[in-house]
């Protein structure tokens, strides 16, 4: 039987209820702290949030539900007095955090830390490293918000670059290859297309990333319902 319901957009209004459920289920996120304003299929979430770990996972959340083609995270990160950490404080315990992740080269990334924002900045090899520091610092008690300016250098030549993304597209069952155009100029790579879902958009911008010899991915594809 030939069904409809695939080619049915959902309205902002039943998108807003998925998110609010979604955020409900969730148990390291109270609901009742985050505004959720829909509006053309794009989530703006605002509101006030005790971590920077619980308005990470309120974004990561949104991006799950099924209809949504981008989310604004406008969620501002306020700790109580009791949970308060100085700049100094903040900055040993991101240095102790990445000297205890073994994906991050020792002394490799440099730390600042302002009024609770942490820089990142340095030069590493892979995305994952960069990835890796983030995540280090992201749950520490006091962070506010974490800004990432590490570089990405590798001794490779971006000659096979696109093959190599355009092949492990076509390995992952998550990610419709075929609607995906892949360009690289440099060490740069731009991805172009259409996909059903914000999850599908992100996953191909992590799958590039991956790739060696990439330094930057810049996202246009399109989520198209």
């Amino acid at each position: 039987m030939f069904n409809l319901n695939f080619f049915i957009m959902k309205s902002d209004s039943a998108i807003k209820e998925d998110v609010l459920d979604e955020l409900m289920w969730q148990p390291n996120i109270d609901e009742t702290q985050i505004g959720v304003i829909v509006e053309n299929s794009v989530v703006t979430l605002t509101g006030i949030v005790d971590s920077y770990s619980k308005k990470l996972a309120a974004e990561k959340a949104v991006k799950n539900v099924k209809g949504v083609k981008a989310v604004a995270d406008d969620i501002e990160v306020k700790y109580g007095a009791a949970y308060k950490k100085t700049d100094k404080e903040i900055a040993k315990a991101a240095v102790n955090a990445l000297k205890w992740n073994a994906s991050v080269p020792e002394d490799k990334v440099t730390i600042e830390v302002r009024d609770g924002w942490v820089y990142l900045s340095g030069e590493l090899k892979w995305f994952y490293q960069k990835e890796a520091a983030v995540k280090s610092i992201e749950a520490l008690l006091g962070v506010k918000k974490v800004v990432n300016n590490i570089t990405l250098k590798q001794a490779i030549e971006p000659t096979e670059i696109k093959s190599k993304i355009t092949k492990a597209f076509e390995r992952l069952a998550d990610i419709d290859a075929k609607n995906i155009q892949v360009d690289v100029e440099g060490h740069t790579v731009k991805l172009k297309g259409k996909v059903h879902s914000y999850v599908e958009k992100d996953e191909a911008k992590k799958t590039a990333y991956a790739a060696p010899g990439v330094y930057e991915v810049e996202n246009e594809i399109e989520v198209v319902l």
